[in-house]
């Protein structure tokens, strides 16, 4: 390999192989007030570009184009310059290829997880998912980030695609924040989360999406939208929706866009608010095709008033069980109950879902639950693919974590929505079955016995004699109390911590009256999904860490289970 010339003693160095055409996007910062920060560009042929960043207080984007390609390094002076990520891609097949990473600071660096198969940013700290729908032929997601570290901050949208839902491709980062907070650090928002949509008037999708900039007059939070016709790089946003509705009583809260096609074919837009009676969602529409503007108001679509919540959040609505244009066809409303606390387990914020039917300006319910016992599926979007409902959440919960915590996150198993009779069924997705990369046991603990796993991934089925036979299946955790209980009162996921007494004790992860004859788990590094009777029942509980499940047992009645399987899994 050549030898690079001129990268001065001392400065910290990346040396890359980049092709012809690279684009380079680095986030630096002036360590101090005194001087800027710069990364310098070398090649064989010594010093060619250079970035800067003035700004100590707040990360500078940057982007630079590399055409001659060929041995790079990029070198600064940690002294007086912060990296914390640097990524190159070539626009021409970033849909094929995806970006490649070659530095992030140890702040926002992703965790090693082999064989680790939730989805989880190439970097920094991640919540809602955004934008989920198949876009040029493939599902893309996108999702609220922060790229220079695992703690909340100003948001952008960071995006990845994949042929199956499983596997994702890390694409360059979608959104950012706007220009007013980036010179103005002490405030913080930013790009929040919405939905996004084929554009019908030409090529590639628009998204739609929250601008948040705390403590701004008269609104905190306004609707934005943007275009992409290549499906990795947005252009200008505009505004949509400038203010609240008038008279509604309604506080700042205002945010996440859900965009969609209503049963009159008019575009539908839902909001997630807060208003004295309780947490609202708020239903818009137009009449242009494009949906890029000629947003009008139509009114408080649902109102939540069983719990104490801040906000809903997050609000989604979609068929689930025919055409949208069908007048019997019965239409999921999904929505999140920011700080909203279920008081007989001590749960919170969680996720609803209502069965009903949406005529294009009101939604009369049939029947609702929760989407997720376990509560760590929060901000669940969902869209329809080729006639399948498809959803996924954030796996995790603003309970456990804040602006000021550590939370290196993933996302949930995507799964698929279905009705059974009045019966809601989130199994899943069929495609889940492909990362069983080996069996590990079907004798053992069907037995009794305790089964090791051999990493952190693996998937376990097993089958009772009878609906509602009590088990408990016992989770062998360094650092964490952990199981999964049927027992008189229903199903249950048991989780505390092997370090500290809690005092109240923490909540109760339970499916009331569960009843369950068939279940399915799932763990991974840092979680715990659980699915019974093909999704007629699903538990999500995030564990704190990354240290793996190192064994398994399952303890019932001799007889009350008749088959369990184990497989470990991988992508």
């Amino acid at each position: 390999m050549p030898a690079i010339s001129g990268v001065p003693s001392g400065h910290k160095a990346i040396e890359m192989e980049l092709p012809v055409n690279a684009v380079l996007h680095l986030w630096l910062k002036a360590v101090t007030l005194d001087e800027p920060g710069s990364v310098s560009l070398y090649s064989v042929n010594g010093k060619f570009g250079e970035v800067q960043a003035i700004n100590a207080e707040e990360n500078s984007f940057r982007i630079y184009h590399v055409f001659g390609g060929g041995i790079v390094t990029l070198a600064y002076d940690t002294a007086i310059t912060s990296l914390s990520v640097a990524y190159w891609f070539t626009p021409s097949d970033v849909l094929e290829t995806g970006i490649t990473v070659v530095h992030t600071n140890p702040a926002n660096e992703p965790p090693d997880l082999p064989d680790g198969y939730h989805f989880r940013p190439p970097f920094g700290w991640m919540n809602d998912p955004n934008g989920f729908g198949r876009f040029g032929r493939r599902p893309h997601l996108f999702y609220q980030h922060y790229s220079h570290g695992r703690i909340w901050n100003n948001m952008h949208w960071g995006h990845a695609v994949s042929p199956d839902y499983l596997r994702w491709r890390h694409l360059p980062v979608f959104l950012f924040p706007s220009e007013e907070l980036s010179v103005r650090p002490d405030k913080r928002g930013g790009a929040f989360s919405g939905s996004a949509i084929a554009r019908p008037d030409g090529p590639g999708l628009r998204v739609f999406f929250t601008e948040k900039i705390a403590d701004r007059i008269p609104e905190q939070e306004i609707q934005l939208t943007a275009t992409s016709a290549d499906l990795f790089s947005a252009g200008a946003a505009d505004v949509l929706l400038p203010r609240r509705p008038d008279g509604e009583g309604l506080t700042f809260d205002f945010r996440d866009p859900y965009v969609f096609r209503g049963p009159d074919g008019l575009w539908k837009m839902l909001l997630g608010s807060q208003s004295a009676e309780g947490g609202v969602v708020l239903l818009y529409e137009t009449t242009d095709n494009t949906a890029a503007g000629g947003w009008t108001y139509v009114g408080k679509l649902y109102t939540e008033t069983r719990y104490e919540t801040s906000a809903l959040e997050c609000p989604c609505l979609l068929p689930v069980d025919g055409d949208a244009r069908d007048p019997s066809t019965r239409w999921a409303l999904i929505y999140g109950l920011m700080n909203g606390e279920d008081k007989e387990t001590g749960r919170r914020n969680l996720t609803m879902i209502d069965i009903g039917w949406f005529d294009g300006r009101s939604f009369a319910k049939s029947f609702g639950r929760e989407l997720d016992f376990g509560t760590d599926n929060y901000a669940f979007q969902a869209f329809v693919d080729g006639g399948t409902p498809v959803g996924i959440g954030w796996l995790g919960n603003w309970a456990d974590t804040g602006p000021t915590i550590d939370f290196p996150s993933a996302m949930s198993l995507p799964r698929t929505l279905s009705l059974d009779g009045d019966e809601l069924l989130t199994p899943p997705i069929g495609a889940a079955e492909s990362l069983r990369a080996r069996m590990i046991d079907r004798t053992r603990l069907v037995a009794g016995q305790v089964v090791s796993l051999p990493h952190g991934a693996a998937e376990i089925v097993f089958e009772l004699a009878e609906a509602g036979s009590e088990f408990r299946l016992e989770f062998d955790h360094p650092e964490v109390r952990l199981g999964l209980s049927q027992h008189g009162e229903g199903l249950e996921i048991l989780h505390g911590f092997l370090d500290r007494t809690e005092e109240p004790p923490g909540p109760r992860y339970i499916a009331k009256a569960a009843g369950a004859k068939r279940v399915r788990v799932f763990l991974d590094y840092g979680s715990l999904e659980v699915f019974a009777d093909g999704g007629r029942l699903a538990g999500t509980k995030r564990i704190a860490g990354f240290e793996p499940v190192r064994a398994l047992r399952l303890i019932a009645e001799p007889g009350a289970v008749t088959q369990a399987t184990v497989w470990s899994l991988r992508l």
